[in-house]
């Protein structure tokens, strides 16, 4: 069915609107793989850093030397430097992932907007439509002339 009138007119807009949404939400699904990545990362370097501090645990029972320990201790500050870049990193991509979610629903909320308002034209055309072919109906009636039932 071809668009009445005012809503052939918004069909582009509608378009460029649906354009605009779908590139929004790709963004989107960037934003929140990049956000799992780094949820990711941060677990992975949590879990090694558990782990090496079971190292501890179990070389401390047994005697360590102070290079030993000087190392560890090194590592220990290296590691959690990496975990704070990491946060830091996360956070960063929780903000943009934010960003993103209100771009795409003024987007979304845009092209809802226009759906409607076509769908509303459509419906008053087609309302218009029905008034004149009610209107012609009822003047083609009147023209007839009347039968009469004896």
């Amino acid at each position: 069915m071809a668009l009445p009138g005012r809503a052939a007119r918004l069909a582009p807009v509608v378009d460029m609107a649906e354009e605009a949404e779908r590139k929004a939400a790709q963004r989107l699904g960037h934003f929140q793989q990049q956000v799992v990545t780094a949820q990711a990362k941060l677990a992975e370097l949590e879990r090694f850093r558990e782990d090496y501090q079971l190292q501890w645990i179990n070389r401390g029972g047994q005697g360590v030397n102070g290079s030993w320990l000087v190392n560890y201790q090194r590592f220990l500050g290296q590691l959690e430097a990496a975990m704070t870049q990491q946060r830091q990193s996360l956070v960063w991509h929780q903000n943009n992932l934010n960003n993103a979610r209100g771009v795409w629903q003024q987007a979304y909320a845009r092209v809802e907007g226009l759906r409607k308002l076509v769908q509303r034209y459509m419906d008053e055309a087609r309302r218009a439509e029905d008034k004149r072919e009610q209107r012609l109906l009822d003047e083609l009636s009147q023209r007839l002339p009347r039968q009469s039932h004896s």
